[in-house]
């Protein structure tokens, strides 16, 4: 079965392609590198040709609102109109444990994703995932300087391979509206895991903790996105995570 992957190239979506290959599927990567902008739908119909159904592990860096709507919004629209168009089946969503209970800008903008793919033309599954096990690192890398501002929240990650089997899996089936909550094993302080990150690969960066103002800020450091329901749950730890991770970065 060919299925499309739109962020193919990305944290998830390079697992998933693999996951799609050694399950006998077809993957079709939606990227630039493909010559696909989601943004504006340019490339869609050609890469669409054929498809049965398209996965969206598709994403951008920010924390503003306006700009999460009108790239969720925009890649979405696009992708759920050219799939109606070549007679996709299955549209499979990646989105965000507790979405719903954050307002912050970002998770706004998933807000909105998941409800034009559930209020689509092409019948859908959305998947919540908690944060993946790279996203301490990811937080610390983003600024540059002697210090590690990293927020107060508390997090259970999950491995990014294990989503992208959850995925693998999920697209073999019928859609199913809002697929049961994939977290990982454990419930960690993201102040604790960037130290350990930085620490396990050599950085001297201090971290300081950073209490996020407002309501948003209080409810991710209260657990706001954590799962509260008894979905399945990752098995990699962080610790065995870091472990890999960490021997990666030092070669």
């Amino acid at each position: 079965m060919r299925i499309a992957v739109a962020g193919g190239t990305g944290v998830v979506g390079r697992h998933l392609v693999t996951a799609l290959g050694a399950a006998g599927h077809e993957p079709v990567v939606l990227a630039r590198s493909a010559g696909v902008d989601l943004t504006t739908g340019t490339g869609l119909a050609e890469r669409l040709r054929g498809v049965a159904a398209v996965v969206d592990v598709s994403n951008v860096t920010t924390t503003r609102r306006a700009v999460a709507e009108r790239f969720f919004g925009g890649a979405t629209r696009h992708l759920l109109d050219a799939g109606a168009r070549a007679g996709v089946g299955h549209h499979v969503v990646l989105s965000i444990v507790g979405v719903d209970r954050v307002d912050q800008g970002y998770y706004q903008g998933k807000r909105l994703q998941e409800r034009l793919v559930l209020e689509g033309p092409v019948p859908a599954s959305v998947l919540r995932a908690t944060q993946f096990h790279e996203f301490a690192g990811q937080l610390v890398g983003r600024v540059a300087g002697p210090l590690a501002l990293v927020p107060r929240m508390r997090v259970q990650p999950v491995a990014a391979r294990e989503v992208a089997e959850a995925l693998a899996g999920l697209v073999d089936g019928p859609p199913v509206g809002r697929a049961p909550e994939l977290a990982g094993p454990d419930v960690h302080d993201l102040v604790d895991l960037a130290r350990r990150w930085l620490r396990a690969t050599g950085s001297r960066r201090p971290v300081v903790p950073l209490r996020l103002p407002g309501a948003a800020g209080r409810a991710m450091a209260e657990g706001a996105l954590l799962p509260t329901d008894p979905g399945p749950r990752g098995r990699e730890t962080f610790d065995a995570w870091l472990a890999g991770a960490a021997a990666q970065v030092s070669r």
